[in-house]
């Protein structure tokens, strides 16, 4: 709905459909969103137009974005308490992002670190969606008239970039758009499991959210710790361990007091510490791999889920486009607008052309 027709402020937010849906993400994102659903009008997208800025496999997008979806609803995103979408099923996103590029810092966009990291990555696959990235993001947010935007540490640069277009977009054209602001959930950053970059499913330092049991210690077993504990004896300091940041996002108050008294003391050792956090990860996430599972058994309902959040997302877009197009002077007239007469007098001016050519 639109601002002033609800009590609650909106929240917008997505989720890239490029590859395994990981714990980072969970702790970082899906479940502080879960938390939102009932004070907040909230939105999550599927953002498959962002995905296609990196290499990937088109045959295989399909089935990544349904994936993603029933992740995130397997998660907490439940449909009937939010709205679930797919970025590409509402065209508006893209229309909206040419609009803001004429109101967007060239300058800015270049400062952007994402973009340095991604074309130092991806060194052949430099392309100008990569750059402009920024602008889609601040497009998906500002289409909705979000006013919240629940982000991690290294979305900040992005949502500071969406809210000066924001402003230079109201400045130039009229007051239009809520400037969007951030909202930090209690874990912003995981870091990847050798704990020297974040978690990442690109590159492989990740735990899946759907790992069973087995896999999670696998994983947790030789997960990088405190380096300063070299031998067991070996005191040590929580606060910069990873999996002392992991066990914040899945273990009981007792359980983590447990780990900083244990690893400061050298009370405990490092093997300790993974395996009670491997059990309260599995217990945690138990749930979650339920609910997947009963998803997957229903993909006519995941399907549904996915159409009924584009129409509504459709709606709220179409709207802020109308006003949108009226500001910047692009209210021409298009087919769509056309009368019944009008369709046919269309229809027959080509089909003449046709027989002349």
């Amino acid at each position: 709905m639109t601002k002033g027709t609800h009590a609650k402020k909106t929240v917008f937010s997505g989720i890239q459909p490029t590859g395994v849906v990981h714990i980072g993400n969970y702790l970082g994102a899906l479940r502080n969103w879960a938390d939102m659903l009932d004070d907040y009008d909230c939105i999550f997208c599927v953002v498959d137009l962002h995905a296609m800025t990196t290499p990937y496999d088109p045959a295989a997008m399909p089935e990544s974005v349904r994936e993603t979806l029933m992740v995130n609803m397997a998660a907490g995103l439940d449909p009937e308490r939010c709205t679930l979408f797919v970025q590409s099923h509402v065209r508006a996103h893209a229309e909206l992002t040419w609009i803001l590029g004429t109101c967007a810092s060239y300058g800015e966009l270049l400062r952007m670190t994402q973009f340095k990291d991604k074309t130092s990555r991806y060194p052949e696959n430099v392309n100008c969606g990569l750059f402009t990235y920024p602008i889609l993001m601040a497009a998906d947010i500002l289409l909705y008239k979000a006013e919240v935007v629940p982000v991690g540490e290294d979305q900040t640069q992005h949502l500071e970039f969406a809210r000066e277009v924001c402003r230079s977009f109201n400045g130039r054209f009229g007051e239009t758009f809520p400037e969007p602001q951030p909202k930090f959930g209690p874990v912003t950053r995981v870091m990847g499991l050798e704990n020297k970059a974040k978690m990442s499913k690109s590159l492989g330092n990740h735990i899946p959210l759907l790992a069973e049991p087995e896999e999670i210690w696998s994983l947790l077993r030789t997960a990088a710790t405190d380096p300063a504990r070299v031998r067991r004896t070996d005191p040590g300091t929580p606060e910069i361990c990873n999996i002392h940041t992991i066990h914040l996002g899945f273990s009981s108050e007792e359980d983590i007091l447990w780990c900083e008294e244990g690893c400061r003391s050298a009370g405990i050792g490092c093997v300790d510490c993974k395996k009670r956090l491997a059990g309260n990860m599995s217990a945690s996430l138990a749930p979650v791999r339920e609910r997947y599972k009963q998803y997957a058994a229903e993909p006519d309902y995941v399907h549904d889920v996915m159409l009924h959040g584009a129409k509504q997302c459709e709606q709220r877009a179409e709207r802020t486009m109308h006003e949108v197009r009226k500001k910047t002077g692009c209210t021409t007239k298009s087919n769509r607008y056309l009368s019944p007469k009008g369709i046919q007098l269309f229809r027959s001016e080509n089909s003449k052309q046709t027989r002349e050519n």
